[in-house]
C-alpha cells in the first residue's frame, strides 16, 4: 500500500495551512467559525456533488484537510454532524428537492444539526426505538412523540434527523422512517443538557411533544428509516475517522510529555506500554487508509472491527494517563460542589471521558454481536 502523497497534495496542503494560519488570529464563536470555512468552501470538500457552495477534495486531500485542521489546533467544529454524516446520507438517499433546501445551508455553514437515534431504551440496539411519528390527515405533517438521549450538541443545533417509528405496532427495524425536524418549536421540543462526570455538558435528552416535521423532509420513503440510517452510519468510516486518530494523536503526545516531564518513562513498564499504544495508533491509522483507498465496500463489521479498536485502545490510553500521573492523579476538581464546571487538568478529563468508550456509538457487546451474526454468520443465541 502506498500511503505518500502527490504534488497536487503539496499543494493543496500550503493552501489549507495558509488558510487556517490567516484565520485563526483572533477568538471566534463556534458558528461563525463554521461560517468562515462555508465561506471559502471547505465545508463539504468531501461529497460526492459540488455545486452547493462547497470545493471538492480527493481523498488523499481529505486526508491533508484534516491533518493541517488539527496541526493547527482549529475550534472543534459544531458542524461536522451536518457535513459528514446527513450530507452524504442525503446526497444518496434525498431528493433533488432536499439536496437544494439542505446542502448548501449546511456547506455555508449557516445550519447545525444533530442527530436523534438513541432512546433510554434503544441505545447501542436501535430498532428498538419508540418514538413515534404520525402523519397528519392532510398528509403534509408529522407529530412526533418520544425521547432521544445523548444528543450532541442538540441546544446548538437548529435542526434533527430523527429515525422514529411511523408504523404502529410495527416492530424491530421494520416500520421505521427518517425525518428531517426543525428544533425551533417552543412548547413542542425540549432540550436537557446532561453534566458529566467530567464536567461538560454537550450531550442532551430531547423531548417531543407533538413536535412537526413536513412530509416533504421524510428520507428515503416511508418505512425505509432504518435502511437510511445504517446508510449514515456508514458514513462514519469515512475521512473522519482520520480526524479522531489525528486528536488522539495529540493525547498520546501529552501523555508521553507528561511521562517524560515526570520521570515515569524509566519504569519500563509504564515505557512498554507508551510504545504499545503508539503502535497501535500508527495500526489503526494504515488500516483507515487501506479502507478509505479500496475500491470496495467494507464488509458489514468493517465498522465495528473499528469501533472496537478505537474505543478499547482510547479507554486504554485513559488508564495509562492516570498511571503516568501517579498519585497526582488522585486529586480531585477544585471545587466538586459548584455549579460551574469542574476544574479538571487534561489527563484527568482524558480518563473520565473515556470511560464511556466502550458504550457510546454502539457498546462493545453489540458490535461483537453485530461481527458474529453478520459477519462470520453465527446463529443468534435463543431467548
Amino acid at each position: 500500500m502506498d500511503f505518500e502523497f502527490g504534488p497536487a497534495d503539496d499543494a493543496f496542503r500550503h493552501d489549507a495551512r495558509a488558510w487556517l494560519t490567516a484565520h485563526l488570529t483572533r477568538p471566534t464563536t463556534p458558528r461563525t467559525w463554521e461560517r468562515l470555512l462555508g465561506r471559502d468552501g471547505w465545508i463539504g470538500i468531501g461529497w460526492a456533488e459540488a455545486g452547493y457552495g462547497n470545493r471538492q477534495a480527493r481523498l488523499t486531500q481529505q486526508v491533508v484537510w484534516a491533518e493541517e485542521y488539527a496541526r493547527a489546533a482549529a475550534p472543534a467544529r459544531v458542524g461536522h454532524i451536518g457535513e459528514n454524516l446527513l450530507a452524504p446520507t442525503l446526497i444518496a438517499h434525498g431528493t433533488d428537492e432536499q439536496k437544494a433546501r439542505f446542502l448548501p445551508a449546511i456547506a455555508r455553514g449557516d445550519e447545525l444539526w444533530c442527530q436523534g437515534y438513541s432512546e433510554p431504551g434503544a441505545g447501542s440496539d436501535l430498532a428498538g426505538i419508540r418514538t413515534a411519528a404520525v402523519r397528519d390527515r392532510d398528509g403534509d405533517t408529522y407529530r412526533i412523540d418520544g425521547q432521544k438521549i445523548w444528543t450532541s450538541l442538540a441546544q446548538d443545533a437548529d435542526w434533527c434527523f430523527v429515525l422514529a417509528r411511523t408504523e404502529p405496532g410495527s416492530r424491530r427495524h421494520h416500520g421505521l422512517s427518517f425525518l428531517l425536524v426543525p428544533m425551533d418549536q417552543p412548547g413542542r421540543i425540549d432540550v436537557r443538557p446532561i453534566r458529566q462526570m467530567t464536567g461538560t455538558a454537550e450531550f442532551n435528552e430531547v423531548f417531543f411533544d407533538g413536535a412537526e416535521a413536513r412530509a416533504g423532509h421524510l428520507v428515503g420513503g416511508e418505512g425505509n428509516g432504518w435502511r437510511v440510517a445504517m446508510s449514515l452510519l456508514g458514513f462514519e468510516r469515512g475521512v473522519s475517522t482520520l480526524t479522531q486518530q489525528i486528536g488522539f494523536a495529540e493525547e498520546l503526545e501529552r501523555v508521553i510529555r507528561v511521562a517524560l516531564e515526570s520521570g515515569a518513562a524509566g519504569d519500563p513498564v509504564l515505557a512498554d506500554r507508551l510504545v504499545c499504544q503508539w503502535a497501535e495508533l500508527r495500526t489503526m491509522r494504515f488500516n483507515a487508509l487501506r479502507t478509505l483507498g479500496s475500491s470496495e465496500d467494507p464488509d458489514e463489521g468493517a465498522a465495528s472491527v473499528a469501533k472496537l479498536l478505537w474505543g478499547g485502545w482510547h479507554q486504554r490510553l485513559g488508564e495509562l494517563a492516570m498511571a503516568v500521573r501517579g498519585a497526582a492523579a488522585a486529586i480531585g476538581p477544585y471545587d466538586w460542589s459548584r455549579e460551574r464546571p469542574y476544574e479538571l487538568d487534561a489527563l484527568q478529563h482524558l480518563f473520565l471521558f473515556t470511560r464511556a468508550d466502550t458504550i457510546y456509538g454502539g457498546s462493545d457487546e453489540i458490535q461483537r454481536n453485530i461481527i458474529a451474526e453478520r459477519v462470520l454468520g453465527l446463529p443468534r443465541e435463543p431467548r
